[in-house]
């Protein structure tokens, strides 16, 4: 196996990913934007890198097989950044891009970044990089975020379901499809194992809490009113990730994680329970 590479290092993801690389004796190659921030991994060579910097990132790419791609932030300029990033990879010689793409990746997605991710998949097989991608759901860990100050989750999600999904899950899927090469090629929806609307998410979030927490199911009218002010393409993401629920998009429950490395994911209940730092500032 050739050397791996982790972006996103600094980040939620990246950092669990490179934690189990190191639990497993895997040498890595972090590539951050800042060194300084990169985590302490045993066996981990650090490297600064950034999309946007398209010698740069191929640089800090040579010698790699495989890369582990995290999606850049959420903003206008995320899909020039994703080229860049592309066409490095595929300068440097990079083989295979395990890439962090979204449930329901499509060109015509109700989720406006769905439809980036789509995007940048076909960039990657277009560019003659092996893909593996994982079309992750919306992550449990960003779920307490949803609540506002009045504890009202509000969101034209109708009442639509989806299998929320924990970061740890997603980063122990990603480890085996980085270190096994079987995985080249392959698209894989990313999910829990249970499908549950927001009034039960919102009803979870109580039981932990102690506190009330209830669902709104706002027209969509309505949740755009209410968050006027931001900019437009951070409406049409936040409106549409809420959209694509009602309609379906992301009602999907899989079971990749449990096939591929053996243990059953989190439901959205068991990640409340193992992870409370995830919803204590909700008390």
């Amino acid at each position: 196996m050739g050397r791996i590479a982790v972006t996103g290092a600094t980040g939620q993801l990246g950092s669990r990913v490179a934690a189990l690389l190191a639990e497993r004796g895997v040498p890595q190659r972090l590539c951050v934007r800042d060194p300084a921030r990169a985590p302490k991994t045993e066996g981990a060579e650090v490297v600064a890198a950034d999309y946007a910097d398209t010698a740069g990132f191929r640089d800090a790419l040579a010698g790699v097989s495989t890369l582990f791609l995290v999606s850049g932030h959420e903003g206008p300029e995320r899909m020039e950044l994703h080229r860049s990033a592309v066409q490095a990879a595929a300068e440097a010689g990079v083989d295979r891009v395990v890439y962090t793409s979204f449930l329901g990746a499509a060109p015509l997605a109700t989720f406006t970044f769905a439809r980036e991710h789509a995007e940048t998949e076909r960039l990657i097989r277009e560019s003659g990089l092996r893909l593996t991608a994982l079309r992750n759901t919306l992550y449990a860990d960003v779920a307490p975020h949803f609540v506002g100050p009045d504890g009202v989750l509000r969101g034209p999600s109708a009442d639509g379901r989806l299998a929320w999904v924990a970061r740890q899950d997603v980063a122990r899927l990603a480890v085996e499809c980085l270190l096994d090469d079987a995985h080249a090629n392959q698209v894989y929806d990313v999910t829990g194992p249970e499908a549950i609307d927001l009034h039960e998410t919102a009803a979870l979030l109580s039981e932990v809490t102690g506190r009330k927490i209830t669902y709104h199911a706002e027209t969509l009218e309505e949740a755009r009113a209410s968050r006027a002010g931001a900019q437009e393409w951070e409406i049409d993401g936040w409106v549409g990730s809420y959209a694509a629920i009602a309609t379906g998009e992301v009602s999907v429950t899989s079971h990749t994680v449990e096939h591929v490395t053996g243990r059953r994911p989190w439901t959205f209940a068991e990640f409340l329970a193992a992870e409370p730092e995830a919803w204590a500032h909700l008390k």
